[in-house]
């Protein structure tokens, strides 16, 4: 769906090192110490301070088939050939980032302003993460008002870069680390050991059961949005609207022929990954409100555009929101082998020269007040 009105975003990125805001509260033990090939049990995170928590699903280790058969009704070109892919444990978002979860990391940049903190020296940046700048309200605001906010609707219209520096934030507070899924991790959490076009099996006309599609998402005033994260069934691990509702980013660049290399090969989830080097185009993975059934697919793969971002008329364009991305949010994901701190940083920080010097060029560093802390 194109969304056609003038959106404009301030384009200011505030960097900043991260004291503030979050702590965890664990609840289970997840994981025994040094295991590395079964995720133990799901556990649920607080926010300090308020009622909102999130869920981590486990998901065991294994291997599945990616992409789709050529006889899959509705298959496109860029979704083969298929191809075997070896996938640690881990565990995944129960349901996409909400509103809830995501202003409580939209209110740093505010909170930061408004105490005036000082200059972060250079060789801090490395731990500085950057906070998206207030969304214009004059546009996007009637839109996310239709659709519905807070509480458990799901976060939209934030950039890749937005989403990555979200589970940098969550993992500084937490000390557990968070990221975006691999596509290949993604779609192996879908499928949930399925091979079939849906986690629950061929039949498009079942899709209502499982997800807000282009058929179901109309709202009280007649036209489609989202909806609220779990209203429809899981998959077989527990995961919810992992078709449809709002399309989730993955870590990956887009490329239609990406899987040509894997013909005839099982690959290990780390090999399979496209690293982005471009701002576009990226993997969006899940289908949406605003989508047909087969787009929804587990296998069904979405490119993102510069046109995402069309109607921001600012000169260079925000590279925190899209003023056309009211159907696209993400989920998280911790792994269960904990990372080097450079391998951390590459699924976190920015990665492509255009928003490097964009953010060079506007970026405020501030260190935290010790009354904030």
């Amino acid at each position: 769906m194109n969304w056609k009105f003038g959106c404009r975003w301030r384009c200011l990125g505030i960097f900043v090192l991260l004291f503030t805001g979050l702590q965890v509260i664990a609840e289970d033990s997840p994981l025994k110490p040094g295991d590395k090939t079964s995720p133990g049990k799901a556990y649920i995170d607080r926010l300090p301070g308020t009622d909102v928590t999130f869920k981590m699903i486990p998901i065991p280790a294994g291997e599945f088939l990616m992409g789709s058969p050529e006889t899959e009704k509705h298959r496109k070109a860029d979704e083969g050939p298929q191809h075997k892919v070896q996938v640690d444990a881990f565990w995944m978002g129960e349901c996409v980032v909400t509103q809830a979860e995501y202003m409580e990391f939209l209110e740093n940049y505010h909170r930061l302003a408004d105490n005036g903190a000082p200059h972060i020296p250079n060789d801090k940046m490395a731990d500085a993460v950057t906070y998206p700048t207030p969304l214009y309200e004059m546009e996007a605001g009637p839109i996310l008002d239709r659709m519905g906010r807070g509480g458990k609707y799901p976060a939209v219209i934030m950039s890749q870069l937005a989403a990555r520096q979200y589970t940098k934030w969550l993992s500084k507070r937490t000390g557990r680390f968070y990221r975006l899924p691999t596509e290949a991790e993604w779609e192996y959490a879908c499928r949930a050991g399925t091979t079939t076009a849906y986690y629950f099996g061929d039949d498009p006309k079942e899709l209502g059961q499982y997800a807000f599609d282009m058929d179901n998402s109309n709202l009280s005033d007649g036209d489609p949005g989202y909806h609220p994260v779990k209203q429809k069934k899981p998959n077989n691990w527990g995961l919810y609207d992992m078709h449809g509702d709002v399309a989730e980013w993955c870590i990956d660049a887009y490329s239609a022929d990406w899987y040509k290399q894997f013909a005839g090969k099982t690959v290990n989830w780390k090999d399979a990954i496209n690293w982005p080097h471009q701002q576009y185009p990226r993997v969006i993975r899940g289908g949406s409100w605003n989508q047909e059934a087969e787009e929804c697919r587990s296998a069904a793969r979405y490119a993102s555009r510069a046109k995402l971002n069309i109607h921001d008329p600012q000169l260079p364009q925000s590279p925190h929101w899209l003023s056309d991305g009211f159907w696209v949010g993400f989920r998280i994901m911790s792994p269960v082998a904990v990372p080097s701190d450079a391998e951390k940083n590459r699924f976190w920080d920015v990665d492509d020269d255009y928003t490097r010097k964009v953010l060079q060029r506007d970026r405020e560093i501030r260190e935290v007040p010790e009354q904030a802390k």
